[in-house]
């Protein structure tokens, strides 16, 4: 049997919440459920996907194999068999599903099997009509995972689709918790147990989050390696946001903007076979949350890395303590502004919009009949078509070069980052060592264009006339002495700029 869940984390306080809300649409049945999960010393079962689990709910014990087919966007589908279990003792010859069993058998090998951790859970039940004629299953747990002396609480509500629509999943998560601070759960019990028992944690601390290789490769199809791409955004910007919500780290808002950045040139990219009306409001939200972060990552820039070097270096300067002071709070303020955004339920619609568009392929288009062919492209045609494309738009960027003004640079700078992104993405359908030749110089590239980029950054927030400097010589003067520098280094970036670029197109294009 198919099964197909939301997964959402919750803290105590949206746990409470949640319970309210779902309290108000109907009345929920709890029971205490004690889970054993099985591995063999050797952990072949989680390697393989496999969790193979013992459950006791009252007096009665349940055997339950899942293999989870997919887990994008908090959504899993997962293929299981359950089948009675007296005396709770695992007997793998009583899996009904011969392939179920094939598989089990296979990755056991004949070892042992013995309890690796267990989760001891207060579930609560709740059914559900969001649509009118879909039926799904709100399960609220709380609890805790234990392997051996080690413990972790954990609470997660989890959105099971009964029959109808698996759009209804998202639909009643909306109805219940509509004011925001999402948190999609990206592991299953089984893989939070095992991590438990191996590294003493059960989920990832909410720390920034660079962006991660996407796994496609040659034999995917334009659709799929798109699915896995946005999946891969999806997961960077949900966790940096997570990551500004738990410190002040200022590589949090980089990481977040970064993240946006790569999904509109993922947008971009597949523009051909996803374009629609979703796809177009997913952009447009993408854009208006990469402002929102944008003010303070500039300000997190100027403070960490023009002001504060410079201040170190000269520290008879007066100006520097007013200026960072009064940047130092504009920061602030950004923050907090920044944070309520992020637990604000606008970001939370734009989360499951995200995650629904991916999930449950948002981009299909009933009345589109040659849209199937797009989508069953190779992914390397894609690939070929979208980074030349890509190439020619950035050359043109950079035509006459050594005659370009600030903005024809700016926007070379924007080109280049786009090209980069779109390498890092579709990279994985070639050889590494061609890609390595053309990303190597490129990301060298892009970062002496960043150089050029805070010295542009630099001015428009000291010297505005609300700005810092405007009112107060000393400031102004310090301010005056970090654009010069950077200046100085701008003219000298840009000569490296023009001569890196040049060595860059004598490179082969790998996707030609």
């Amino acid at each position: 049997m198919d099964e197909v869940e939301l997964k959402l984390l919750l803290d105590e306080a949206g746990e409470a919440r949640l319970r309210r809300a779902a309290t108000a649409a109907g009345r929920g049945r709890s029971a205490t459920l004690l889970t054993r999960y099985f591995d063999t010393p050797d952990g072949a079962l989680g390697r393989a996907g496999i969790a193979l689990r013992l459950r006791r709910e009252g007096r009665r014990w349940v055997q339950t194999v899942k293999v989870r087919a997919r887990h994008s966007a908090g959504l899993s589908a997962a293929r299981e068999a359950e089948t009675p279990a007296p005396g709770g003792r695992l007997d793998l010859g009583r899996i009904a599903d011969g392939d179920l069993r094939e598989r089990v058998e296979t990755a056991v090998n004949g070892d042992a099997l013995a309890p690796v951790f267990e989760t001891e859970m207060r579930r609560t039940r709740f059914r559900l009509l969001p649509d009118g004629a879909s039926e799904v299953e709100l399960a609220i747990d709380a609890g805790e995972i234990r392997s051996g002396a080690r413990a972790a609480p954990h609470r997660e509500a989890e959105f099971e689709l009964v029959s109808g629509d698996p759009a209804a999943l998202f639909l009643a998560a909306r109805q219940l918790i509509p004011a925001g601070g999402v948190v999609f759960s990206t592991l299953s019990k089984a893989e939070r147990g095992a991590r438990l028992a191996a590294e003493g944690q059960t989920c990832d601390p909410a720390v920034p989050r660079k962006a991660a290789e996407v796994a496609i490769d040659r034999g995917m199809t334009a659709e799929t390696a798109g699915e896995a791409v946005l999946a891969e955004c999806l997961d960077q910007i949900a966790g940096n946001a997570r990551a500004i919500l738990a410190s002040d780290d200022p590589e949090g808002p980089h990481q977040l903007r970064v993240g946006l950045r790569r999904l509109r040139t993922a947008f971009r990219l597949w523009r051909e076979p996803f374009d629609g009306l979703g796809l177009r409001r997913l952009g447009v939200e993408a854009h208006w949350l990469g402002c929102e972060v944008g003010r303070l990552r500039d300000l997190d820039v100027a403070i960490c890395d023009l002001l504060r070097p410079a201040a170190a270096r000269a520290e008879a300067e007066p100006g520097f303590a007013p200026l960072l002071a009064t940047l130092g709070a504009r920061a602030e303020a950004e923050r907090a502004a920044l944070r309520a955004t992020l637990a604000g339920p606008r970001m939370q619609a734009f989360l499951f919009d995200l995650a629904q568009f991916i999930a449950l392929r948002g981009w299909l288009d009933p009345a589109d009949h040659a849209q199937t062919g797009r989508l069953a492209r190779p992914a390397t045609d894609l690939a070929a078509a979208e980074l030349g494309r890509i190439w020619a738009r950035t050359s043109r960027r950079a035509r006459g070069i050594d005659h370009l003004d600030i903005e024809a640079r700016h926007e070379l700078r924007k080109a280049l980052k786009g090209l980069r992104y779109a390498i890092e993405f579709l990279g994985p359908l070639y050889p590494a060592k061609r890609v390595g030749s053309m990303l190597k110089p490129l990301r060298a590239l892009q970062e002496i264009f960043g150089n050029l980029n805070d010295l542009a950054m630099a001015e428009a927030l000291f010297m505005a006339p609300d700005g810092p400097a405007a009112t107060d010589p000393a400031t102004a003067r310090a301010a005056g002495r970090v654009i010069g520098a950077r200046a100085v280094l701008a003219e000298e970036d840009w000569a490296q700029a023009r001569a890196r670029w040049r060595a860059l197109k004598k490179v082969k294009p790998f996707w030609a």
